[in-house]
């Protein structure tokens, strides 16, 4: 089994490391009280740079304008570009933008890429994602209140949404609706284009997150749709096809989520051990000398370094044998890098004591936003019962 990295591949991550700890590491102010739209100048500028290094959109073909990565090294890049709360964002491969992108270019009709692809692959607008529900189980996708009816060549929309991320400011909703009730669970939705200024939109509020509202793109918001009318032109491939799209959207964002996961975790081994190696505890004593301590940096290398094997072995599946071959793949890796990411984060607070909590390290920010991996894009009580059944399955038993 060959692990080697090629050394293109190498030099472009020692290229974005050094990028990102260099360009992007001095101006996380995010939570020192500067708000995300008030960083959005400096960060645009960061964009300009990371265009001209060649930085720009990794996940996106070629003929797009992106760098055109397979899956495999776009996760290496993902790891590096996850150190920094603003690494994705700034490279343009942040989420939820990276995943339209990719369901318009693969579901797109030519009108639709005109008017909604093109801005987002030039990072001139934003888009948001629009499928969980207050009153519905997000872990259900099949099982929704939001309803499109036909009306002519257009389709109604109404129904409840939460937790769209990134809907403060962006250009347009892609919106999991019911266009068919009376079919099988799978094919009852369509996924359905509706711009943020269509009257019935009404981004109620950007939802507090442990204290934190946020704005703009760092943001969760909470949508009502009143009689919302936009053409049957706005619906994303067939009728029916909504949940089929986005699982193949939410598949392929898991490698992105868990290699960026590795990269926050990487970033908090570094911050514990520079911690553990120059706080004194006592004249000539530092933190580092003490076994638990130790202990936590062993367990954080070890789960870090096997979290991101299985995230590129994962990659490396989708990229020789497709999706399809790598669903247990992609379930494993969720709950797995997810938990590897948190245990670190939370002990390299630990290290630091009350600094650790404080808006003076990044580590708090890590905390406070990243806890919510163990949930979004499946919970990992989902992802381990998906898991459990393929294994039982083998041994003859059928989880019902």
């Amino acid at each position: 089994m060959d692990f080697s990295i090629p050394q293109e591949t190498q030099d472009l991550l020692a290229r974005i490391k050094d990028f990102v700890s260099r360009e992007l590491y001095p101006i996380e102010e995010i939570d020192q009280g500067i708000s995300f739209r008030n960083l959005i100048p400096k960060l645009h500028k960061k964009r300009d740079q990371a265009r001209a290094l060649g930085f720009w959109q990794p996940q996106v073909p070629r003929e797009y304008g992106g760098m055109g990565l397979g899956f495999l090294d776009h996760a290496m890049v993902s790891e590096e570009l996850g150190r920094s709360p603003y690494g994705h964002y700034v490279c343009g491969a942040q989420a939820p933008d990276a995943g339209n992108i990719e369901i318009l270019i693969e579901y797109g009709s030519e009108h639709q890429r005109s008017r909604w692809l093109q801005p987002l692959l030039a990072g001139e607008s934003r888009s948001c994602f629009s499928m969980t529900e207050p009153d519905k189980p997000g872990s259900n996708p099949v099982w929704m209140d939001t309803t499109a009816v036909r009306d002519g060549d257009d389709y109604i929309i109404n129904g409840h949404k939460w937790f769209t991320t990134s809907v403060d400011g962006a250009a347009f909703a892609v919106v999991m609706a019911v266009t068919d009730p009376d079919t099988q669970p799978h094919k009852r939705a369509s996924l359905i284009i509706v711009p943020t200024d269509t009257p019935g939109f009404d981004h109620v509020r950007n939802i507090p997150c442990m204290g934190h509202v946020g704005d703009d793109w760092l943001s969760h918001g909470e949508i009502k749709y009143e009689n919302v009318r936009v053409s049957i032109k706005n619906r994303l491939g067939e009728e029916g096809a909504g949940f089929a799209i986005a699982q193949s959207r939410l598949g392929a964002g898991r490698i992105h989520h868990c290699m960026r996961w590795i990269g926050i975790a990487e970033r908090s081994l570094d911050l514990m051990c520079r911690r553990a190696t120059t706080r004194e505890i006592a004249p000539g004593e530092a933190l580092a000398s003490r076994q638990t301590i130790q202990n936590w940096i062993a367990e954080s290398r070890a789960a870090i370094d096997a979290a991101r094997l299985m995230v590129l072995n994962a990659a490396w599946k989708i990229d020789n044998f497709g999706t399809k071959a790598a669903r247990i793949d992609i379930s494993t890796i969720k709950f797995v890098a997810a938990r590897a990411m948190l245990d670190t984060v939370d002990q390299a607070i630990q290290v630091h004591g009350a600094l650790g909590i404080s808006d003076d390290t990044v580590l708090q920010s890590f905390y406070r936003h990243e806890r919510a991996a163990r949930i979004y894009d499946g919970p990992d009580e989902v992802h381990k019962r998906v898991v459990a059944r393929q294994i039982l399955k083998d041994y003859g038993y059928q989880v019902s």
